[in-house]
């Protein structure tokens, strides 16, 4: 099953160029002029890099790196289930000789994906004695690269399942997983995906879990009103509305006050008699104040 996985994501599939070290990996070569490669050798080549991985005593002394796009994907999953450290993306000029910067590492050893692409920290792995494994294809250079795993790196289901497959082996020797206890994680997660893609999954997900509005507060309910020719359709008619105990009535009271109005008019408001205008109050006269009685005082 696993060489059949192996055959859908192409990893026998080489290019049209090869390099001297590298023919020793070569099956045969297709009339179209692309090598292919001995997937036996490739299977015994990850052995042996799983077995050199699970001899490191410290997860964290390993470093997977991938400056190309296709498989910083993968090399993230990969440090994740085996407790690597992983280094995505471009590479910076001494990570692991240049001791006064913050990114400065000392790994035990060296993941790689392409040595063509990351021939930059495999130059620097030489100046510290760092051993280092790398996904080769055929027209990788095998300078300075010690465990030399042939494959197809350049396509990115290709690289994905080589790190699916890595990572198993690792788990399984380490006894995390065994045949019983199979691993559960899907090849799917190594793969690249585009932007794009990543991001309709995203909207789709959010658009299928997207909780309902909540209803205004203290809003009334819309009712809609009753359809033609159906028993509800005279629950608009007026007459038709039932009258509670104590709630308001149109209709009476219509009647009663149009009755009582017109009582009011013919034996109430005629036939009351008009007010009787109070009498005008008197008001007694001040009396005249006499000075001369008063001994000429000035006031």
């Amino acid at each position: 099953a696993d060489i059949q996985l192996m055959l859908a994501a192409q990893v026998h599939l080489g290019t049209k160029n090869c390099d001297f070290q590298m023919e020793r990996y070569v099956y045969r070569r297709r009339p179209d002029g692309i090598y292919i490669l001995n997937l036996s050798k490739t299977w015994d080549k990850l052995a042996m890099a799983a077995r050199v991985i699970v001899a490191t005593e410290n997860p964290q002394d390993i470093i997977v790196q991938s400056a190309r796009p296709y498989g910083q994907r993968a090399v993230l999953k990969f440090a994740q289930y085996t407790g690597a450290k992983a280094l995505a993306g471009r590479h910076t000029p001494g990570c692991y000789t240049n001791q006064v910067q913050d990114i400065f590492e000392e790994p035990r050893l060296l993941l790689l994906t392409d040595p063509r692409t990351d021939h930059q920290p495999i130059r620097e792995s030489s100046y510290v004695n760092l051993p280092t494994i790398a996904f080769c294809d055929t027209d990788s250079p095998l300078k300075h690269v010690d465990i030399a795993i042939p494959a197809n790196n350049k396509g990115k289901h290709s690289i994905g399942v080589l790190y699916f497959l890595l990572a198993r082996m690792v788990l399984q020797m380490r006894g995390t997983i065994s045949l019983a206890n199979p691993w559960e994680v899907m090849v799917d997660l190594f793969f690249y995906r585009e932007p794009e893609e990543a991001k309709e999954a995203e909207e789709d997900a959010v658009a299928d879990f997207a909780p309902a509005a909540p209803a205004e507060f203290g809003g009334v309910p819309a009712i809609a009103a009753p359809a033609p020719g159906m028993p509800g359709d005279a629950a608009w008619d007026d007459a038709a509305v039932p009258v509670v105990q104590g709630q308001w009535d149109p209709a009476a009271a219509q009647g009663a006050v149009a009755g009582q109005w017109t009582e009011q008019a013919a034996s109430g408001w005629d036939a009351a008699a008009p007010p009787v205008p109070a009498a005008p109050v008197e008001y007694a006269a001040t009396p005249a104040m006499d000075f001369g009685a008063m001994g000429g005082q000035t006031f």
